[in-house]
């Protein structure tokens, strides 16, 4: 296994590396990142980036907005955080799979006390019930990573000042508010890891992946990011995480609205609908999906805004590679007038 670990501290700098390293560096084993970041929110590709935020906050307390490439829902981040991706080569088998990815985490965390941290429903980390961590996955030309957070020390009043979940999200944790069911992994670590800065646990947790007792003697598995690495990052910084127009999109209004939360994500179907056609549509959520669900939307515009005209398009689909998880007979129901 190869290692980076990222000193800047600007989430768009970090996830342009990371989208860098998965798509031009070849590694003959797999790869894992550090990065930690200032405040910041990310929100995941397929949302609607204005209702997933509270915009005056954000505007009032200096909060860096940006968008990933993988799904998922939108997090918060700030020093206390630690962020990991895995990166591998991938299968269809393995995505979606957060398991096999997040499980030496877990393991090093309970090394380090956490002994009840564990994997949850379909992309949380868990201890004592209370989420500390959630994931994203991406694939691309046969390489996936998938990325989580790890929240040490975060301070968990802005997290639920800045980020508005939606209520049916909510209710299908069966709690009262975001906040009852987040924590922090610091009160649950040994005495003796009590303290560590971030950048402290960082570096035991590296360690305890490689099952080494110093950081000099993993030095030869480190990957350390060229100057021409960083010529090509900063062009998908600009490309991207830096780019109004990829972190917040146009949202025009919509004459047709439907919106379900399963098990395995939030969909969010929305249609401008003229002269009987459909003349724009939008796939909101935080749904999970190897592939970019852009293909579907291209090919309903211009349909006629009819259940059977619209079935007839998403029969040319293995929905499943779009919406991973979530029944093809609801996903219709969802699609159509």
């Amino acid at each position: 296994m190869y290692y980076v670990v990222m000193k800047d501290r600007d989430i768009r700098d970090n996830l342009a590396t990371e989208q860098y390293l998965m798509n031009n560096v070849e590694f003959n084993e797999p790869l894992v990142m550090f990065y930690i970041e200032g405040p910041c929110i990310i929100v995941g590709r397929n949302q609607n980036t204005m209702e997933e935020i509270n915009p005056d906050y954000i505007k009032d307390h200096n909060i860096t907005v940006t968008r990933r490439l993988s799904g998922g829902g939108a997090v918060y981040q700030d020093l206390g955080n630690l962020c990991f991706s895995f990166m591998v080569d991938s299968d269809d088998s393995n995505f979606g799979d957060f398991k096999s990815f997040t499980q030496p985490i877990i393991d090093a965390l309970h090394q380090m006390g956490a002994t009840t941290a564990e994997v949850s429903g379909r992309n949380d980390l868990l201890v004592d019930g209370k989420k500390f961590s959630g994931n994203a996955m991406y694939s691309r030309n046969g390489k996936t990573f998938s990325h989580g957070t790890l929240s040490l020390d975060v301070d968990l009043d802005v997290l639920t000042s800045a980020l508005h979940v939606q209520k049916d999200k909510i209710a299908s944790k069966g709690i009262k508010s975001i906040r009852s069911r987040v924590t922090n992994l610091r009160p649950y670590l040994d005495k003796e890891y009590q303290d560590l800065s971030t950048e402290q646990f960082r570096d035991k947790l590296l360690l305890e992946l490689f099952h080494a007792n110093k950081l000099e003697d993993i030095k030869a598995h480190e990957y350390i990011i060229t100057d021409d690495d960083q010529k090509e990052i900063d062009k998908l910084k600009e490309k991207y995480y830096y780019n109004w127009d990829w972190v917040y999109g146009k949202s025009p209004a919509f004459t047709s609205k439907k919106r379900k939360h399963f098990d395995m994500g939030t969909v969010d179907i929305r249609y401008n609908v003229a002269d009987g056609k459909i003349a724009d549509v939008q796939i909101y959520g935080d749904y999970f999906g190897m592939k970019d669900v852009t293909d579907i939307k291209k090919k309903l515009l211009n349909t006629k805004f009819d259940r059977d005209d619209i079935i007839s398009v998403l029969d040319k689909f293995n929905l499943d590679d779009y919406f991973k998880g979530i029944a093809k007979d609801e996903l219709v129901t969802l699609f159509t007038p």
